[in-house]
This record gives structure tokens, sequence and C-alpha cells, in this order.
């Protein structure tokens, strides 16, 4: 990996002559203006309107040079910027050294942003060694100070014990706070939290409330698991046209455990007219995805021709697939078929 040093050089010798100065008069030339003079405000914002081309032509590499140039005064806003161009290979060549590098400089001014990614680098040892301390420790700083993504990753660290004592209560906690700003994998989070009543009483109503706010977000696991609250009942009123609907979007998604319930819905007619070939259909999505029960289900539809022509020989392949994950309903199948696993 190239260091920065080398890849300042290349980055002047192949854009300094293309780089497009803003238009007089628009807020990009004023920018420009200040920013020649060594302003690291407008030089921060100058690099911010050539990484949306706002006011200019998009030049990532323009934008990388501007933000340099705040960064080397101590601007925060850049430093981080300029980390986040190092982490994707935006304008420069991807280095995420440097991309820590740049999200410590800013992190250590109190730049909230730059603290999640730092906490972000150390908790999947990104350009430094994982260490789940560490990510905690900046975790908690832009969790403190309102980062819902923070909030989340605390979370999720006192939920598994990583870099902290595990402690379901502090997790429902921060999944609370996150969720509270929309955040949808923490309403999820906190709906299992209210189902399993692990960090806060055992509430149905307060799970399906929590995984309504995340599936309504299009996140196809809390679609599924709210389609199982109304399919049960579980704290909404039992309705299985609407746990079939909440089914269908997680499934249209490739949830594979809502394809499968899908299927068992069309299977036995509840919430939708009862199509057995529908209901094929969807065991044969989740089977594809290694579903072990949706494989048994499929071996069981061609072995008896159910919503398909029946096969003995794709039965024994779906059945053998479910073997092999241990469904002693398949190994009974394939040995009544006269078959080995």
């Amino acid at each position: 990996m190239k260091n920065s040093s080398i890849f300042k050089c290349q980055f002047e010798s192949n854009n300094d002559n293309n780089a497009q100065v803003p238009a007089k008069g628009t807020e990009a030339y004023h920018f420009y203006a200040n920013a020649i003079i060594g302003n690291d405000i407008a030089q921060f914002n100058l690099g911010v309107c050539y990484a949306n081309g706002v006011g200019v032509t998009q030049n990532y590499y323009e934008a990388v040079k501007w933000y340099r140039k705040a960064a080397e005064l101590g601007n925060a806003w850049a430093q981080c910027n300029l980390g986040v161009c190092y982490e994707l290979g935006n304008g420069v060549i991807q280095d995420i050294n440097e991309a820590v590098k740049w999200y410590c400089k800013a992190a250590e001014q109190g730049f909230i942003h730059a603290q999640f990614n730092l906490g972000r680098c150390y908790g999947n040892g990104l350009g430094v060694t994982k260490n789940y301390n560490e990510a905690v420790k900046w975790y908690r700083k832009a969790a403190e100070q309102g980062i819902a993504d923070a909030q989340y990753n605390l979370g999720v660290s006192y939920e598994k014990g990583q870099g902290v004592t595990q402690n379901f209560y502090e997790a429902a906690k921060w999944y609370r706070k996150a969720a509270e700003q929309g955040f949808a994998d923490a309403q999820y989070n906190l709906g299992v939290s209210y189902e399993k009543g692990q960090g806060v009483t055992q509430n149905f109503y307060e799970a399906a409330k929590w995984y309504r706010k995340a599936a309504e977000q299009g996140d196809a696991t809390a679609q599924y698991n709210l389609g199982v609250c109304y399919e049960n009942g579980n704290g909404v009123t039992q309705d299985y046209s609407e746990a079939v609907k909440w089914y269908r979007k997680a499934a249209e998604q490739g949830d594979a455990l809502a394809q499968f319930n899908i299927g068992i819905c069309y299977s036995n007619g509840n919430g939708v007219e009862q199509n057995i070939i529908e209901a094929v259909k969807w065991w044969h999505f989740a089977a594809e995805q290694g579903l072990c029960i949706a494989q048994f289900n499929l071996g069981v539809c061609y072995g008896n021709g159910y919503g398909i022509s029946q096969n003995i020989n794709e039965a024994v392949k779906w059945f053998r697939k479910a073997a092999a994950q241990g469904n002693e309903k398949a190994k009974r199948n394939l040995k009544m078929l006269g078959y080995s696993e």
C-alpha cells in the first residue's frame, strides 16, 4: 500500500491541470477566494463543494486536496472527511491506515462523527488491531452526544459483552436512544428485547410496536417478526391477512423464514386463498437459501406431487439436503424410499 507522500505527488500531477475554478459570484467561488488565502473553514467548504458537485464539476481529487489543507490546519470536519476519502478510496488510493490516522485526529478534538468512525475501526479491526475496549470508548463518546449509529453499536456491545461486561439493561437503554431517533436496526433490537424480556420487562405489545417501526422502514427481519406477531396474536390482534402482508414484504426481500412462512400460509389457506402451487414456489425460494425445513417440505411436495409434478429424484435431492442439516424426518423418508443420506 503506498504511503501518503507518494500519493500526494500522484494526486498533484494527475489533477492540478484539470481542476475547475468556481465561477465568480457563486458560493463556491466565495469559498475558493478565502481558501486560497488559508482560511481552513473555507477550504473545508470548498472540499465539500468539489465532493458533491456544488457550483463546480464533481471532483474527488480536488475535494481531497482542500480537505487536506484544512485538515493540516487542524479543522476536525476536514480531518474526518479526509479519513472517509481514504477509507472509501475517493480521490485517493484507498488506505485504511491513513483513514484511521485522520479519524483519530478529529476524534481527539471531540468531533462526534470521527469518534463513531474510529470506534467502528477498532470494533472491526480496520487499520488498527481489533480492540473492543477502544471501540466502546469511542462509541460511548459519540453516543453520549446523540449519534444514533454509536448508540446502537454501544447497545450491541453491551448485549454481546464486547469491551464491556454483558448487560442487557444497558443494551436496551442504548437501543432505545437510537430507536427513538428512527434508527431501524435499533428499533428491531429493542423489539427483540421486549419479546424476550431481555433488559426490559417482557411486553409483546411493545415488541410489536418497535418491530412495526423498523418494518415500515423496510427492515426485512422486522417485517418477518411483525408477521409472526400477527399470525400468533402476540401484541396485536391475530390477523392472518396482516401476517401474510408482512411475510410477503420480507419474503420479497429474500428473507428465507418469511418465504417459508408465506408458503405455509398458502398451504393452509391462512390469510390467503389456499394454493399449494404458490406454497411450493415460496418453499423453493427458501430451500435454495438453505432453510432446512423448507428443503424437507419441498422434498415432500416432489415425492407426492403436491403443487408440482411428482419427481422422486428431486424429492431425494431435497431430502438429502435437509438430512445433511440433521433433519430426522428427511433421513427417515430417504430410508423409506430406499436411498442413502
